[in-house]
């Protein structure tokens, strides 16, 4: 089962099934104190309790009908890096005084996790994800997306694009934050995949397409069964000595990273896909944000 945030026509906010095409709103008012995506996913049995407040004849709405709204409601998101090979080695590329610790952390026990973005700084589908005005070399980052309750549980998966300033975190490892969070730094959606049955990695493809004046400039494609880490390890290392009472996203790392030479520009356009989840698409805009 999927589950999203939305608007409807009239602009009021609902919760709703998602399909591919349509969506169905479920009825919050059946339970005390569910009033979000956040409450039915931090509950005992998201998946029960989502079928429950899915009413019998609940139709279904035309996605066309509706906005669809990023899954995050007041939980933190935080990223994982070189989790990959491809990521190590463009890691690596970037910054040649900081490649041995790049090198390093990949077969390291302990991962790379980084804070991300704030829900205010995520982007939902179809909304604009920024470039930096004072970066030269960004790319996005396909990456499949935890979704952690209180107390560490993985309760879904949706997809993530970790934007990323790769010029300005290989000129020096320390400007990392500078490099990853920024406004609309972040795009999750559209949905979250709620975690019912068991995952399998090799089963899980993950495609980044990048669009530009109408023409394919980029398509790549890994499984997320290529990553180095095993899910319940990175979650374990990001809840030690930190609690998370609203949940948290945790993006997974990449393992499709353009070709060097690459970088975004003002109107394109990014569709990152995977698996039993959907596909997030989002528009691209570079200009200098008044200060």
């Amino acid at each position: 089962m999927r589950l999203a945030n939305i608007r409807l026509a009239d602009g009021t906010p609902a919760v709703a099934a998602y399909h591919d095409d349509a969506v169905q709103p479920l009825d919050l008012t059946q339970v005390e104190n569910c009033n979000s995506l956040s409450d039915i996913l931090n509950s005992h049995d998201p998946a029960g309790l989502a079928r429950f407040l899915l009413r019998p004849n609940a139709p279904l709405v035309s996605l066309k009908e509706v906005t669809v709204l990023s899954p995050v409601d007041q939980q933190e998101i935080w990223a994982a890096g070189v989790t990959y090979k491809r990521s190590q080695v463009a890691r690596m590329e970037e910054s040649e005084s900081a490649a041995s610790h790049y090198d390093k952390v990949y077969t390291a026990d302990r991962p790379e996790l980084f804070f991300k973005a704030t829900g205010s700084r995520v982007s939902g589908p179809g909304q604009q994800l920024r470039v930096r005005w004072d970066s030269q070399w960004s790319v996005p980052e396909p990456e499949f997306t935890l979704v952690i309750n209180p107390t560490g549980k993985i309760v879904g998966y949706t997809i993530g694009n970790d934007m990323s300033a790769r010029d300005i975190e290989g000129e020096n490892p320390l400007y990392l934050p500078q490099a990853k969070v920024y406004s609309q730094c972040a795009g999750l959606g559209p949905c979250v995949l709620l975690a019912e049955e068991p995952l399998v990695p090799d089963a899980v493809d993950i495609s980044l397409q990048i669009v530009r004046n109408g023409n394919q400039v980029f398509n790549g494609a890994t499984k997320l069964s290529q990553m180095a880490r095993q899910l319940e390890d990175l979650v374990g290392w990001l809840y030690r000595e930190n609690e998370f009472p609203k949940g948290a996203f945790l993006m997974t790392g990449t393992g499709v990273v353009p070709q060097d030479n690459f970088s975004l520009e003002n109107g394109d356009f990014v569709a990152i896909s995977i698996s039993g989840i959907g596909k997030l698409e989002n528009p691209i805009v570079k200009d200098r944000k008044p200060q």
